[in-house]
């Protein structure tokens, strides 16, 4: 998932990568072409991962995420499974375990995980439904200028998005 912003222990999740991709198999995926081990069940013929796991089972493909650890806030956020168990969780499972579990309750660690919890689950949402879209919206304006013209937005209700000219200046 992190694309953008470094892994506190690169090492410890490339370690726990390699770990999970041992166990069920290089190459492994579900028919649904999900394929990050820590999405797919260990030991399921034919491989299946968490959500159609559930699907089969008629279980809902949301899991409640806490997003700065049980142990710091009862808040949650609602995730699909595979995201939850590969991306999230996968995500503070490289936090000190100190700040993830904070046993005797320290406000400052507990302040330090919804910190990591939100860069985390903005980085999430960032990369699930943002980095797409430029690219999906260059190639439809350059489809509408080859249907329509250059100006395909003149006269639409979609002009009043168009960027205004400064003042004084020339066309």
């Amino acid at each position: 998932m992190r694309s953008k912003f470094p892994t506190l222990d690169p090492t410890g999740a490339y370690r726990r990568k390699a770990v999970a991709t041992r166990r069920l198999g290089v190459d492994a995926r579900c028919s649904c072409g999900e394929d990050r081990p820590e999405a797919l069940i260990e030991g399921s013929v034919p491989t299946i991962c968490s959500a159609c796991e559930r699907l089969a089972k008629a279980q809902t493909t949301m899991d409640q995420h806490h997003y700065a650890g049980r142990g710091n806030n009862p808040a949650t956020i609602s995730v699909p499974v595979n995201d939850h168990r590969a991306d999230l969780s996968a995500s503070q499972a490289g936090w000190p375990k100190s700040t993830l579990r904070n046993p005797n309750r320290s406000p400052l660690l507990a302040g330090a995980a919804c910190v990591r919890g939100f860069i985390d689950t903005v980085s999430y949402l960032i990369e699930t439904g943002l980095v797409s879209l430029p690219d999906m919206l260059e190639k439809l304006d350059a489809l509408l200028r080859q249907k329509l013209g250059p100006k395909w937005w003149a006269k639409t209700e979609i002009e009043q998005y168009a960027p205004k000219k400064k003042r004084g200046a020339k066309s």
